[in-house]
């Protein structure tokens, strides 16, 4: 599993969606099982995954599924 498939696999596992609606435009709060909630749960499941530890500025930035790639690469997560 490469990890924009992992991270997919996060996205779907933790909004609780099928990982075909995992997309680069999807947004948060564009599906109800994004939430602040969901995306607090998402932040954790992706720094247990990943080992890293997001920045708060990061956690406020991740709005999409393209730009959790985006922030993961400066934590040289290669995708």
């Amino acid at each position: 599993m490469n990890n924009e498939e992992k991270l997919r696999n996060i996205f779907a596992e933790v909004l609780g969606i099928e990982e075909k609606q995992v997309i680069n435009d999807l947004t948060y709060n564009s599906i109800p099982e994004w939430d602040s909630i969901a995306h607090m749960a998402l932040i954790s499941e992706i720094d247990d995954q990943f080992d890293t530890m997001l920045d708060t500025d990061d956690v406020l930035e991740m709005s999409t599924f393209a730009k959790a790639k985006n922030i993961l690469g400066k934590y040289e997560v290669k995708f």
